[in-house]
């Protein structure tokens, strides 16, 4: 702040441009979810993503960004991707704002909450009940357990994957793939046991560090859920290195990959509106998108 101009008591709360971007990611930064570009840009073209195709609004005080919201149709629900104040600006309404008109007329909602204690009953408040906690688990490459050898990957296009979840699913993602598929330097591919498809998937590069992620995975609803997740882990660290993959908290590889070695970094609260939106054990969620 500067002089005697007071922050306003309610911000006005309007559409995101992608002239908005940097005051974004500034923000980002200050909540500790963006930083330096070490190995490639990750965050930028995620926000880019949600302005141009999510709802995704900013709140503006005297022509300052002060917070941003947005949330994506991920067809099973609407999910809520984000949702930053400026610290400066804590506790003062804006969240909630920002939230009622990214949300505005969503039914079934889910989203994942940090620890951060005054999020969560936003979030509850907004008719969202904590299912399970989301583990982000790292490890070496080396240190994956072995799949079935039966099972193999392939390289896929964004419209082969986006048409196989439809099918799944009957959610259309088509704009969501092109986007996985792009970012990160990406991997995608699909899971393949024999001629059957039993899982599609992404990967990518963390922006600030040199490991690979498991970005999403989809299991083919019928499928064990625990040979095509670790052969997607496998495909994902095929080059060495560390690899992280992001589970929910029933699902039957977290066990495995921690006798094996591996270590929870991170994790957060996945919310629901609904119990069963997400099967966990055949979802490897993209937290900003579902």
């Amino acid at each position: 702040m500067t002089g005697d101009r007071q922050p306003s008591p309610d911000p006005l709360i309007r559409e995101a441009t992608l002239d908005d971007l940097p005051a974004i990611r500034a923000i980002l930064s200050l909540h500790g979810n963006d930083g330096p570009i070490v190995v490639a840009d990750v965050v930028g073209p995620y926000v880019s993503h949600l302005i141009e195709r999510g709802r995704t609004r900013v709140a503006e005080d005297d022509g300052r960004v002060v917070g941003f919201g947005a949330a994506i149709d991920a067809g099973r629900a609407v999910h809520l991707a984000d949702l930053f104040i400026h610290p400066s600006r804590l506790g003062q309404g804006i969240g909630r704002r920002l939230l009622e008109a990214v949300m505005a007329g969503a039914e079934r909602r889910t989203t994942f909450a940090s620890d951060d204690p005054r999020a969560m009953p936003i979030y509850i408040r907004a008719g969202m009940t904590p299912l399970w906690p989301s583990f982000y688990v790292q490890g070496t490459a080396a240190d994956t357990p072995a799949g079935p050898g039966r099972l193999a990957t392939d390289d896929a296009t964004p419209d082969e994957l986006a048409e196989i979840e439809l099918t799944w699913t009957g959610h259309d993602r088509t704009a969501d793939h092109a986007h996985w598929a792009t970012a990160g330097q990406a991997d995608s591919f699909v899971v393949r046991d024999g001629h059957d498809v039993v899982a599609i998937g992404h990967a990518r590069v963390r922006q600030m560090a040199p490991v690979r992620v498991v970005n999403r995975l989809v299991i083919h609803p019928d499928a064990d859920p625990i040979a095509p997740t670790l052969t997607a882990l496998a495909r994902t660290g095929r080059h060495g290195g560390e690899v992280m993959i992001s589970l929910l908290g029933p699902n039957p590889i977290l066990r495995p990959l921690l006798e094996a070695g591996f270590r929870i970094v991170e994790h957060d609260q996945f919310l629901a509106s609904h119990p069963d939106l997400v099967d966990p054990t055949r979802l490897i969620p993209n937290s900003g998108m579902l």
